[in-house]
This record gives C-alpha cells, sequence and structure tokens, in this order.
C-alpha cells in the first residue's frame, strides 16, 4: 500500500494535542489508558462493532485521525500501523439479531464492554467516545466528539471502522446482487432500491427497516 503521510511540526502539534486526555491521565497515576469508540449505529444492516486500544505512553502515530475523516485507503494504512504499535486492540461485535433484541443503543453498549474485556492488559482507566459504560467498573471519562479530541478515542475508531467495512463488505460473497461492500449497510439510495427489490436479508435490522416489511 503506497501510502506517505507527513510527519512534520504541524502534524506532531496536532497529535499532541490529542494526547490532552490520555496526558491528564498519566498525570493522575494512570499508566494503562484504553480508547472506545463505535462504528455501525446507524446502517440498516450488519453489527455494531465497537474498538478498544490502549496505545501506550508516548506512542505517536501519524496521520490517526477521526475515521470519518479518513479516506478508506488512510483506514487501512493506519490500521495495520496501529495493530502493530498500540501495546494491545480488541474488538466487539454485536450482531443485527441482538440491536433488534435490545435496541441499538444497548448493543452499542455490549459491543464496547466486550471490547474492553477482550483486552489483552487490563485498562486502568477508559476513554469512551460520547458515552459513559455502565458493566465496567474501571474508571472512566465520557468525551464529546472524543474520535477527533482524544488520540486513543481515534485509534480505536479506525481500527473499528475497518473491522466492520471488512465484515460487512463479506456479505457480497453470500449477495453479490447487495452491493454491500461499496455502501456498507447504510441506507443509501442504491441498498434502498436493492431492499425494494429484492426484499430483506437475514443480516437486515428488522427494528430498522420496518416501512420494508410486508
Amino acid at each position: 500500500m503506497n501510502i506517505r503521510i507527513k510527519y512534520d511540526d504541524k502534524e506532531k502539534e496536532r497529535l499532541t494535542k490529542m494526547t490532552k486526555y490520555e496526558q491528564d491521565c498519566y498525570d493522575k497515576g494512570y499508566k494503562l489508558i484504553a480508547g472506545v469508540d463505535e462504528v455501525g449505529r446507524g446502517p440498516l444492516a450488519g453489527p455494531v462493532v465497537a474498538a478498544a486500544v490502549i496505545l501506550g505512553e508516548g506512542v505517536l502515530i501519524p496521520g490517526v485521525n477521526d475515521s470519518k475523516k479518513l479516506s478508506e485507503e488512510k483506514r487501512e494504512y493506519l490500521y495495520n500501523e496501529i495493530k502493530s504499535k498500540a501495546l494491545c486492540c480488541s474488538i466487539g461485535i454485536v450482531d443485527e439479531k441482538v440491536i433488534d433484541e435490545v435496541n441499538i443503543l444497548n448493543a452499542t453498549y455490549l459491543a464496547m464492554e466486550q471490547a474492553v474485556e477482550g483486552l489483552t492488559e487490563k485498562p486502568e482507566y477508559v476513554l469512551v467516545d460520547s458515552l459513559t459504560l455502565k458493566g465496567i467498573s474501571i474508571p472512566q471519562k465520557g468525551i464529546i466528539k472524543g474520535d477527533s479530541l482524544s488520540i486513543s478515542i481515534a485509534a480505536a475508531s479506525i481500527i473499528a471502522k475497518v473491522e466492520r467495512d471488512r465484515i460487512v463488505s463479506s456479505y457480497d460473497e453470500i449477495y453479490p446482487f447487495f452491493s454491500f461492500s461499496k455502501h456498507k449497510g447504510y441506507g443509501t439510495k442504491e441498498h434502498i432500491e436493492c431492499i425494494r427489490k429484492y426484499g430483506l436479508l437475514p443480516v437486515h435490522r428488522r427494528s430498522f427497516t420496518k416501512k420494508f416489511q410486508g
């Protein structure tokens, strides 16, 4: 993958600003800081996927940012960089059936808690994008727009996005006529036209697609 990310003074300054929340934790004596984020709350099909990442103190990975601000090619590159340089990473996956049973917010909590519990190093503090998790006893902080403000949460957003995109793209092997690798399960015009033409699939969220149900 021929990706070049400039690591100049401007980029170093941006990344350093994104360590503010982590640095606050280090200053309080916490050493293992996990960032947590999720992807897939809005789509009509597929799972919600969360990731937890412990980068480790002093780890700056050029280019890391909110996954929504990055191209697919850059996300793939940074996914590998994060995997190789982070202390540990973990994902949580909650599928469309559980989403329908417990609702998307509760499914998001479950995925995030799975991701935290799956870390090989137990975090001493958790930074979470927007939410706070009731199912963990570790000290934590929810940060609005955390994927733009915390380097750990941004790293988690990239891991979660790439993992979910890979899962949903794999549906093409079973349902090639639905073009999941293009729309990733979101309610695009193309996806909605496919639903109207072919009907709902087992991977669709029934609670999200009531208008298409007979």
